[in-house]
Formats: C-alpha cells, structure tokens, sequence
C-alpha cells in the first residue's frame, strides 16, 4: 500500500541569471502539478521605494510645524499710518530746524480714516476739551502744542477740507508741504552728513518716510 500525502509539494525556486535590467530571476516549480512562474526581483526598485516611503514620512511629521511668511501688502491705509507716525515724531524731535507748523496741515490729510473718525467721535472731543482746560490753566511744553493743535485742527476743519483725504488734489497739496519740509531740513542741515549725524538722524528718517509716503499716495 502506497501512502497518501495529503499536503502539497513545497515550491522550488533555481536561481537564473540576472537580465540587462539587474533584475534577478526566479523558477518557481510546484512539486504535484509541475506549473512553473518566472519572477523577477529587483533590488534597486524595492531600494528606491523604500526611501521614498521614509520621505513622505518625513514630510508628514514636518507638515502643520513649517513657517509660511508672507509679505503685507502695501495700501493706502498703512501708508497713511506711517506718515501719521512720522509726523508725530517729527513734532517731538529736537535735530530739526523746519518749521513744524506744517506738520499739522500735513498730519490732517494724511491721517487714516479710522483715526479722524476717533479724533471727530465723542473720546476726540473730551480729549480736546481736557486739553484746552489744561492750556488754559496751566502750562504746556511746545512739544505738546502742536499735536493739541492738530487735534483742534482736524475737529474744526469744515468737511469740505476733510474730504481731501485720499484724493488726487489732496495727495498734491501733501506732497508740496512734504517737499517744503525736507528742503528746509536738508538746506538748513548743512550737508547729508549732518542731518544723518546722531542728534537728527530721527528727523531725518522721519521727513524721509513723509515725503516717501507723499509720492506714493500721489500714485
């Protein structure tokens, strides 16, 4: 009597010889029913996938850690925060010798809307009447007056003048005050050199970001 196995042949494999693709060959032979399939196993191909895999984890893991940047746009409106702070500063500074009267027309043209809504609104008027309360009763440095004045100045002014803001005629009449006050500064400096020396070199930048500014919003 013959036995009778049950379990199926275990497959064979006979290496071949590699192809002009480096890819190595297999024979695999089923013992019972003698089917033969050619494989081929590439070394390199399971090599590159592996290091693709290992990169697209990487990237997983730094994906919601990077840092976008991205630029602000320049408006209008930052344009017109940035000459309302540098005619600010310029009304404080001491390295100038131009004539800061000027600065207030200027401050009233150029200042956003948001902020003459403020100086027009209720908080502007009380902070105006506490303030002509205080020069009336007491003294007030010069560096304090003129924004007092630029403050009266921008509650008075008929809408007629305010409506200037953001026009052409308006961008026209700023950039010629702005002009005005960088020749006063330059020509009664000396030289370049002296309006960059340490005691007005915030002046200097200052009236260089107002006339900046000015030619900008002309456009």
């Amino acid at each position: 009597m013959v036995p009778l196995s049950l379990s199926s042949s275990p497959l064979t494999t006979f290496p071949l010889n590699y192809n002009n693709n480096n890819k190595k060959a297999f024979l695999f032979i089923n013992g019972d029913q003698r089917n033969t399939s050619l494989a081929y196993y590439n070394p390199l191909s399971l090599r590159l996938s592996s290091v693709g895999m290992a990169m697209m984890m990487k990237k997983k893991k730094k994906k919601g850690f990077g840092t976008v940047c991205h630029a602000a746009p320049i408006t209008a409106r930052n344009l017109q925060f940035i000459s309302s702070v540098s005619s600010l500063v310029l009304m404080f500074s001491k390295g100038t010798a131009i004539q800061k009267s000027f600065i207030v027309p200027l401050f009233a043209l150029q200042a956003p809307v948001a902020v003459i809504s403020w100086i027009k609104g209720e908080y502007g008027m009380w902070t105006a009447f506490l303030a002509l309360l205080i020069r009336l009763f007491f003294f007030i440095p010069g560096e304090l007056e003129l924004p007092f004045l630029a403050l009266i100045l921008v509650i008075v002014a008929p809408y007629q003048v305010m409506n200037l803001q953001g026009t052409q005629q308006g961008a026209i009449v700023s950039l010629l005050i702005a002009g005005y006050l960088a020749f006063q500064h330059f020509s009664r400096a000396g030289s370049l050199q002296k309006s960059i020396e340490q005691g007005s070199i915030i002046a200097t930048l200052a009236i260089v970001c107002i006339t900046a500014v000015s030619l900008l919003l002309l456009f």
